[in-house]
């Protein structure tokens, strides 16, 4: 079965396994949960988005979303010790975190960095051109080369921010 998404990893991937159906009831999916910090300072971040995509985030769908998730952790208690929780949009220079962020992103510049070597390096920036079968198609623009990209094997990927991509984020695509 292909991996469709890297949302999660370790305690978060428990924590999503927790939340992500109720807020799938709700009308969100799960961008990406991450817990940051030490034992002094912890954060659960959890990023979300509307499940119709034409629809922007707004301050009290992180707030529906913050109740909901308080509510199950309240009683399921998967992580130790206290947290501050943070509930976000991605944001314009979102994380790409799923394989079909690739395609609906196609077009727009992304940073992808790799957990293993390709072609001599992990880090690339270019061109989103869409998926084919697992892989991610990049036009590396600055080298006149074009790379595909294992998403199995990515650690992590970003839009970058660009005119184009505020443009396209201003007229709602």
């Amino acid at each position: 079965m292909p991996l469709l998404a890297k949302t999660s990893e370790g305690k978060a991937a428990q924590v999503e396994q927790l939340i992500a159906p109720t807020l799938a009831s709700m009308g969100f999916d799960i961008v990406r949960v991450m817990i940051m910090g030490g034992e002094e300072q912890k954060t659960l971040q959890i990023m979300a988005e509307h499940s119709d995509l034409k629809q922007i985030m707004t301050v009290e769908n992180c707030s529906d979303i913050s109740r909901a998730v308080e509510a199950i952790l309240e009683v399921e208690d998967p992580i130790t010790g206290a947290f501050r929780l943070e509930i976000s949009s991605p944001g314009i220079d979102r994380p790409l975190t799923r394989l079909s962020d690739f395609d609906r992103f196609s077009g727009f510049h992304a940073k992808i960095e790799m957990a293993v070597t390709v072609d001599g390096r992990k880090r690339f920036t270019g061109r989103l051109l869409g998926v084919e079968e697992n892989a991610v198609h990049l036009d590396l623009e600055d080298e006149e080369a074009e790379v595909y990209l294992s998403f199995q094997d990515m650690s992590r990927a970003k839009l970058v921010l660009t005119d184009e991509l505020i443009a396209a984020a201003q007229a709602g695509s």
